[in-house]
């Protein structure tokens, strides 16, 4: 047997075991939704396939705990979010991208430095400061998402606006183009993949949000999903099969813009790694 193929054969061992380390939490979590919560425990708790498998599960978090309220909030926070950081990031990305001015470089390592922040040292101060504008508990905690996004989406932009050519930006203005209809109709177009991308791990970051929406909202009616499932408890217990129904109707969404997108997800962040 050759060097390589005997090589080729232990790299696939090691593939496969990862992804078996990797998945099989996810097919615990999936196989104990169906699972009545006398199963989850004692002698019946190592059964692939549950003896009695129900999907009361599901009715009962979706239907009776809130779930479906909290899916519809995390939706319209998560898509709120998405837009302001989009906006946002693009037009601070193309100043840093396109004008000179002293402390460029600066600037670009406070951005990155922001975002090495750990999250648990803003969440007092953006408590704070909503305390006293008087938003807390309500649907403008979508704003305190975007510190988490934002240094990120703003460097993948600014990697993006590069590498469009000054050249076309330099014949749209010989034919009176304004620097709005540059960028919406020129570079937007052609940075296409660092918006979409930017765009979806926004979504994405904002969808999983924990901290701050537990911080800052304690209003049932706008909670969040990852709020939600740290109410499937009472005093004395922890009802295990409802939250991994409700842990599978959550990551249903995700899954499904990572599996349908992730073309774009790692065009949108390869091509904005190369520098031409």
């Amino acid at each position: 047997m050759s060097k390589n193929k005997t090589f080729n054969i232990v790299c696939w061992i090691f593939v496969v075991i990862f992804l078996m380390i990797t998945i099989f939490p996810f097919f615990w979590i999936l196989i104990s939704s169906f699972k009545p919560e006398s199963e989850i425990f004692g002698a019946n708790a190592y059964r692939i396939i549950a003896e009695n498998p129900t999907l009361e599960n599901y009715r009962t978090v979706i239907v009776e705990k809130g779930m479906l309220r909290a899916i519809g909030n995390s939706f319209v926070m998560s898509a709120a979010t998405t837009f302001y950081v989009v906006i946002v990031a693009s037009m601070s990305a193309y100043i840093i991208s396109r004008f000179k001015f002293k402390g460029k470089a600066l600037l670009m390592g406070l951005i990155l430095a922001v975002a090495m922040f750990p999250q648990m040292i803003v969440v007092g101060p953006i408590f704070n400061m909503f305390y006293k504008l008087k938003i807390l508990n309500t649907y403008w905690v979508c704003l305190a998402y975007s510190t988490i996004t934002l240094p990120s989406a703003v460097w993948i932009m600014v990697a993006h606006f590069n590498q469009v050519p000054l050249a076309l930006e330099e014949a749209a203005k010989i034919d009176g183009c304004s620097t709005w209809g540059m960028l919406w109709r020129i570079i937007f177009p052609i940075a296409a993949p660092g918006v979409f991308t930017t765009a979806i791990m926004s979504f994405i970051s904002a969808w999983n949000e924990y901290l701050l929406s537990c911080t800052l909202n304690i209003n049932e009616n706008i909670q969040t999903v990852p709020v939600r499932l740290s109410y499937l408890k009472d005093q004395f217990t922890v009802f295990w099969s409802q939250i991994a129904a409700a842990t599978v109707v959550v990551v249903i969404p995700t899954l499904l813009i990572v599996l349908l997108f992730q073309k774009q997800i790692v065009a949108g962040i390869s091509n904005g790694a190369v520098k031409e």
